[in-house]
């Protein structure tokens, strides 16, 4: 195969597949935050066969930039190579180059009341830095991460309180918000927004974000470049990121969704679902090394 340095990418407008991929899980370890280099390496050389990377996550672009796009541009990303990130699970997207990052795109419609953002930092500075920080980066959510020293048992607790006093908060600013099964409309009976707890973080968020929102802007960012996928392979850890291949299959998108954590159990989908069982591998093979199974898995399919 040739390789990425000495290469320059191959576009094609009717590529046989496209990768819309979550960050946390399938490509960045939940535990370490950071990328394999192997990841790393398949991601680039996908790209460079003329297969569509798109990431769809709910991580900020600073987060995209420094733990994904830095390493893939220092392996040897070509000329001509475009990848494309959509952020804070709809609300922000660029796309780079050998060159680095494109503007920033916000949707500022989207975003949370920044007065409420200045309460939840102040909120987790007093009563909980122990155990998470506030996520500094984000531009249109509120987000509050897991310190990775502490173990996942010890924040799951902590979580639990914190996001009870991030609904009070929300309560005292007269905003309307869902957690769970847990609904509290605003004064004008509307729920604007969302608390999202995940295993090592919770998202304050504007209930219009999620990964269906990602996956329309990422049609529209190909479709900008004249390219139409033959078919979709969509990657997540959750429940929630399902609602990716939801989105393309009701759009007439050929689409297969992989769970690479697929403990909360396979929902039944118009669609096929693939786990690494479907590679042979075992149920230990989960997260960022069963995505790593399936960039390998593609890669080997498309350039034999």
């Amino acid at each position: 195969m040739t390789s990425p340095e000495t290469s320059a990418a191959r576009p094609m407008k009717t590529p046989p597949l496209a990768l819309l991929l979550d960050v946390d899980g399938p490509v960045a370890s939940p535990v370490t935050r950071d990328v394999q280099p192997a990841i790393i390496a398949d991601l680039l050389a996908l790209a460079v066969a003329g297969i569509p990377v798109i990431f769809n996550t709910g991580r900020s672009d600073t987060f995209i930039r420094e733990q994904v796009m830095e390493p893939m541009i220092a392996a040897g990303m070509p000329a001509g190579t475009i990848i494309h990130a959509i952020c804070e699970k709809g609300a922000v997207w660029f796309s780079y180059t050998p060159a680095g990052p494109g503007p920033v795109h916000v949707d500022e419609e989207l975003a949370i009341p920044g007065s409420f953002g200045d309460d939840v930092r102040r909120l987790v500075a007093e009563d909980y830095s122990a155990h998470m920080f506030f996520d500094e980066t984000k531009r249109a959510m509120v987000s509050v991460e897991q310190h990775i020293a502490i173990a996942s048992s010890d924040y799951l607790a902590e979580q639990e309180l914190f996001d009870a006093d991030v609904l009070d908060l929300m309560a005292r600013h007269g905003l309307g918000v869902v957690r769970l099964d847990h609904h509290a409309p605003d004064s004008d009976a509307r729920i604007d927004y969302r608390v999202d707890p995940t295993i090592i973080s919770t998202d304050i968020e504007s209930v219009r974000l999620g990964k269906d929102l990602g996956a329309s802007r990422a049609v529209e960012l190909l479709a900008a470049q004249g390219i139409t996928p033959q078919a979709w392979r969509t990657v997540g850890d959750s429940r929630t990121d399902y609602a990716m291949a939801d989105w393309l299959h009701h759009n007439d998108h050929a689409v297969k969704h992989v769970d690479v954590r697929p403990a909360d159990g396979i929902p039944v989908k118009p669609y096929e679902v693939l786990t690494a069982a479907d590679l042979g591998l075992d149920g230990d093979t989960i997260h960022d090394d069963a995505g790593a199974a399936f960039l390998r898995h593609w890669l080997k399919a498309i350039t034999g």
